[in-house]
């Protein structure tokens, strides 16, 4: 099981760092901190985007629509987190 276990943690570990980068460019970019205007910035921004979509458009599509604040990525993290810390390792490692 430590073979399946393994690649998936990883896999998730990843996803966890992605979704904390956005997480907080997202709140440097709406307190200007970051401006979009810089190319840097913006490519990495965009590519974010364009990589965690796929995560939280069919959980955008559940929640109810709170137009100013999003929540997707905080259930996306929420589940993130508790498949990494609780149940991958129930399910694996017994």
């Amino acid at each position: 099981m430590m073979a399946i276990y393994g690649p998936l943690r990883l896999l998730l570990d990843v996803a966890f760092f992605i979704m904390i980068t956005h997480i907080i460019m997202s709140w440097l970019i709406n307190f200007q901190v970051l401006n979009l205007g810089q190319q840097l910035v913006a490519q990495i921004w965009y590519g974010l985007n364009r990589l965690l979509e796929p995560i939280y458009a069919p959980i955008r599509r559940i929640l109810p629509d709170t137009r100013p604040l999003d929540l997707a990525p905080l259930v996306a993290f929420i589940i993130v987190i508790s498949l990494r810390d609780y149940i991958l390792p129930e399910l694996l490692l017994r």
